[in-house]
């Protein structure tokens, strides 16, 4: 059973640099976004329940999920959402869970976006958030998603507020300035958990 670490931080805080950082040390990176896709591939429970559910309509043409139109779908639906959520969310914590139990680092990095909405930070040994201003987040959301700031505005309030991520926090690095700056900041708190994970 390794040490858990959970990596949380606003949409375009820097969450994957962060975690790439962490994954170069040699820790193992467990990312609920990628679990997310791959619970939704081709030929899998989840797909087929989202077709059930929402018709043929939901596939791009190869027979895929469609997650723009998904996405579409559920973003204005609040029980849409709920039922997505409820199917999704278990699949994806059994999946974590079980990359954590096989873990060959002294510790693992969960990578978990909505760690503060889900409560799930009560499972991990220690929680780091990534953080920056909000305008900041704000700007790298308009550039990275070619959105408008209204647009970009809009995702920034369904999340939890930075406030409520930072009461979670055992340790926050702030990403405002350069990777340099960053990746020290990881170096430090790698050697910081590998310390804790060892005792």
């Amino acid at each position: 059973m390794t040490y858990k670490v959970a990596l949380t931080g606003g949409i375009a805080s820097g969450k994957t640099a962060v975690s790439d950082m962490f994954a170069e040390l040699g820790v193992a990176v467990i990312d609920a976004d990628v679990i997310a896709r791959e619970v939704v591939a081709k030929g899998s429970e989840a797909l087929h329940a989202i077709v059930e559910h929402f018709g043929e309509q939901i596939l791009t043409d190869s027979g895929a999920l469609d997650r723009e139109k998904l996405r579409t779908k559920v973003f204005s639906n609040e029980q849409e959402r709920l039922w997505l959520n409820n199917l999704l969310h278990p699949l994806i914590r059994a999946e974590m869970r079980r990359r954590q139990d096989v873990a060959d680092s002294v510790y693992s990095i969960s990578v978990i976006p909505l760690l503060f909405e889900s409560g799930q930070h009560r499972d991990y040994d220690r929680v780091l958030v990534v953080d920056c201003p909000e305008e900041v987040q704000l700007e790298r959301l308009m550039m990275r998603d070619q959105s408008t700031k209204e647009q970009a505005q809009a995702i920034l309030d369904k999340q939890a507020s930075r406030q409520q991520r930072l009461s979670i926090a055992d340790d926050v690095i702030v990403n405002d300035s350069d990777l340099h700056s960053l990746k020290q900041s990881v170096i430090t708190l790698d050697n910081q958990y590998r310390q804790l994970a060892r005792n």
